[in-house]
């Protein structure tokens, strides 16, 4: 499997991965990702280099939004000015559950992060998804604290507010890595 820097081009395939993960955790009955992400938002962070595609083949198997950039209320003053990578929108194929495959793309961003210069990789994750947040507990992050407060639409309850992190560093994540062919 290669991980590849999305392209405009798999806009349309990246919308349609996270509405088969919305209906899966539905099935699960969990309302993460229960309201469609707007595709201008999701092209701009395309352009600007931070979403990752794993292909096998010619299949999308996973993605991860890998960004220098914190989610505005989540994060204190003092977080922020260690140097970190925040990951979000994590997302595995159902034909490709139960291989590792998120545990594998959380080492990647690890590696790069560490490559990056970053101490940290932190992420928050859905507030109500118990099982989400145990597994990323069991991929060595560390609960935080959770951030119920200062939503984006009016100021209102907080939906993604579970903060955890774990320290970068080099990792074998098995990916033919061809992000740097890329880089600008």
């Amino acid at each position: 499997m290669r991980i590849t820097p999305a392209q405009p081009s798999d806009l349309s395939k990246l919308l349609a991965f996270r509405e088969e993960a919305a209906a899966w955790l539905s099935e699960l009955g969990s309302d993460q990702w229960s309201r469609p992400y707007p595709a201008d938002r999701l092209l701009d962070t395309i352009e600007s280099g931070t979403v990752f595609m794993v292909r096998d083949g010619d299949v999308t198997a996973a993605t991860v939004t890998l960004t220098p950039d914190a989610e505005d209320g989540l994060w204190r003053p003092e977080e922020l000015d260690e140097p970190s990578r925040f990951i979000n929108k994590l997302t595995v194929a159902r034909t490709h559950a139960g291989q590792n495959l998120g545990g594998r793309l959380l080492d990647w961003a690890g590696a790069r992060a560490y490559r990056d210069g970053a101490k940290w990789l932190r992420l928050d994750a859905w507030t109500t998804n118990e099982a989400l947040q145990r597994y990323y507990l069991r991929q060595g992050f560390e609960h935080i604290r959770t951030v119920l407060e200062g939503g984006a639409v009016n100021g209102g309850p907080r939906v993604s507010g579970w903060l955890a992190q774990r320290r970068t560093g080099p990792a074998n994540h098995g990916f033919d890595d061809l992000t740097s062919l890329y880089a600008a």
